[in-house]
């Protein structure tokens, strides 16, 4: 057996599989049955009419099953009609016998390969057998097959159309499982992050100044608002409840700033003014050059999370870090993103092992054709002592071409 043949006989069903039986079907089954008789009726020149007739009608309820069994039902009508032509020594000259036609369709639209091979040798079998009736003219024989093969390739197509949809919404529904999964942990993990290190914080100082724990608790409890939000949102989401007052506005680059924090121990933190600060806490300080309004809804909503992410990453994972830098650059080129921290140097032979929020940084970043590097500083590298950087580039033109062309992110 040859590999293509090889790989038709062992093609699974067609995906996705077949519909259950519905109305039309045995409205179909109720229309036939008076045609049949109707056919016979007004044409009294067909031999064998009434018998052919009555084959008909009985073949008839096979439309029933030609999507769940699609090669049992055209084995069971073609061998029926073949059998009964060759006994009486003449072809079935009703057009209702057309509908045969359907459960040669449905073999090639719902059929595993072997019942695709099995029904072409079928059909192949009974044409080979109407020779042996009589003569046949060669007009009728290249009719026949112009519509049997067009029948196969009604079938064929559909059944590829079918599948090429099955397979692009299998793949929009896995963009969309990432989708979540990087709002999940660039929302969500932020706050919660920002929630165990006030905790931490409000632990150390509790003692000493009670007021500053309260104001750590206050904290706690808007972060923790925040987390609830915005899992609201998502679950609305994916309840596809559209309500659209309930419904949380995307984030956009404006929000950047809101990532913003005071230095431990000024006015505006949590510690009071002139205490030692709360241990865990990082100034982040928020640079912005260019216009952020003008961008995209989405490259905005892009920005704000890479920025959000590397945050989040440098406040659970900088080691000895007091300040992360966010500096944002729009220009003629596209975006610029970079997010430095000053905590201590990396082990040179510690490889970088991204986790999800570095994939799903990365992610965001070629989405909209752009690039993210995540990776230690140097400790001579621009005078730091070292520290981890974040750097994204979103070029203009990647996303200004996906816009042209009505394409989404």
């Amino acid at each position: 057996m040859t590999s293509p043949v090889r790989s038709l006989w062992n093609a699974p069903a067609a995906v996705p599989p077949p519909p259950r039986r519905v109305w039309r079907d045995w409205a179909l089954v109720g229309v036939l049955v008076p045609l049949v008789v109707v056919e016979a009726a007004l044409r009294p020149e067909v031999p064998w009419r009434w018998a052919w007739a009555a084959v008909l009608v009985l073949l008839v309820p096979t439309l029933l099953w030609r999507r769940s069994r699609p090669f049992t039902m055209l084995a069971v009508a073609f061998g029926a009609g073949t059998l009964f032509g060759l006994v009486t020594g003449d072809d079935p000259q009703l057009y209702a016998t057309a509908y045969f036609l359907l459960l040669v369709y449905a073999v090639m639209r719902w059929g595993s390969g072997r019942a695709m091979l099995g029904g072409g040798a079928l059909v192949l079998v009974g044409w080979a057998a109407s020779f042996l009736t009589g003569p046949q003219a060669l007009g009728d024989v290249i009719g026949g097959i112009a519509v049997v093969v067009t029948v196969w390739s009604l079938g064929l197509a559909f059944r590829w159309r079918a599948g090429a949809r099955a397979r692009e919404l299998d793949r929009m529904r896995l963009l969309e499982r990432e989708h979540l999964a990087r709002d999940l942990h660039d929302t969500v993990a932020h706050h919660v992050s920002a929630i165990a290190i006030q905790a931490q914080a409000g632990l150390a100082v509790a003692d000493a100044h009670p007021d500053a724990a309260a104001a750590v608790l206050r904290t706690i409890e808007a972060e923790a608002s925040k987390t609830l939000d915005e899992m609201r949102a998502m679950v609305r989401v994916l309840r596809r409840d559209d309500e659209p007052g309930e419904r949380m506005p995307a984030p956009a680059a404006s929000d950047l700033r809101r990532l913003a924090t005071a230095a431990p121990g000024s006015p505006g933190s949590p510690g009071q003014p002139g205490s030692p600060g709360q241990p865990g806490e990082l100034e982040v300080a928020v640079t912005v050059e260019g216009d952020l309004d003008g961008l995209p809804s989405a490259v905005g909503a892009a920005v704000f999370r890479l920025a959000q992410e590397a945050v989040t990453n440098a406040r659970r994972h900088a080691r000895s870090a007091t300040r992360v830098d966010v500096h944002v650059l729009v220009d003629g080129s596209g975006v610029h993103l970079e997010v430095r921290d000053d905590g201590l140097p990396a082990a040179s032979d510690s490889p970088v092992r991204p986790g999800y929020g570095i994939t799903g940084m990365v992610e965001r970043a070629t989405l909209l054709g752009g690039t993210c590097e995540v990776g230690p500083i140097g400790g001579d590298d621009r005078g730091g002592p070292g520290g981890w950087r974040v750097a994204a580039v979103l070029p203009r033109s990647a996303w200004a071409a996906s816009s042209r062309s009505g394409g989404t992110t």
